[in-house]
This record gives structure tokens, sequence and C-alpha cells, in this order.
């Protein structure tokens, strides 16, 4: 979910914003990729995988993926109910470019890192 919702009449329709926006947030990424490589899990499993992560956000993430048809949640009739979340074919397929996104990230990290110490701001009135 972003911080900024833009009030631009198209913005509701608009594919890459809707998308870019599950991809902003701070959680959603790290919760496929789990899925991706655990398979099916319950609950718990995800939160002591994603160890820095609220039960509460991780329901909410969890939620927001499920609505956005990337995660399924299956609820099994146990005492106590027994939920596991595992990636839908759609899922899968949005993770396919993420890994690319992913190699990028790994291969310039580096530079980016060193870009950002490097960066001097500029001051106030070469701004204007």
């Amino acid at each position: 979910m972003s911080l900024h919702k833009s009030r631009a009449p198209y913005a509701d329709r608009c594919p890459v914003r809707d998308v870019l926006d599950r991809l902003g947030d701070r959680w959603s990424l790290l919760v496929l990729f789990v899925l991706e490589e655990g398979g099916t899990l319950r609950f718990s499993v995800l939160k002591a995988r994603i160890d820095d992560i609220s039960q509460r956000m991780l329901a909410q993430t969890l939620r927001r993926l499920e609505q956005d048809g990337l995660v399924s949640r299956a609820v099994h009739a146990t005492v106590p109910p027994k939920v596991e979340y595992a990636l839908t074919p759609m899922g899968f397929s949005f993770l396919k470019p993420l890994r690319s996104l992913e190699a990028w990230a790994v291969e310039h990290h580096e530079q980016v890192r060193q870009a950002r110490a490097a960066y001097v701001a500029p001051q106030r009135a070469e701004a204007l």
C-alpha cells in the first residue's frame, strides 16, 4: 500500500500504478519469496521465516496478497483450525519478472551504496 494515493482521474485504472503499489510495500515481496521457496506454509512458519514482521502486518499482507489473487488461503476444519498459504499460478507468474529485479539489485547493490555515500545534496539556493 503506497503512502501517497494519486488523485489523477486515471490512477485507479492504471495497471502499472496498481501493481507498483503491491511491489512498493515493505513485506509483500518477502512473503511471496518465502512462499516460493517453502511451498504451502502455515502462518506460524511464515512468521518464523520473516522474523522481523509483526503478526498483524503479516496477516494484513497475506490478506492483500490473497485479495490480489497472488496467494491462496486454505482453512482445514481441525481444532485449532489449520490455515495454510500458497502461491497461486498468478503468484508464480508475478515472481518471474521480480527475479530479474532481484538479480539486478544483487549485481548493482554495491554501486548503489557507493553512489548514495558519494551523493552531496544540492544547496537550497541551487535547488530552485
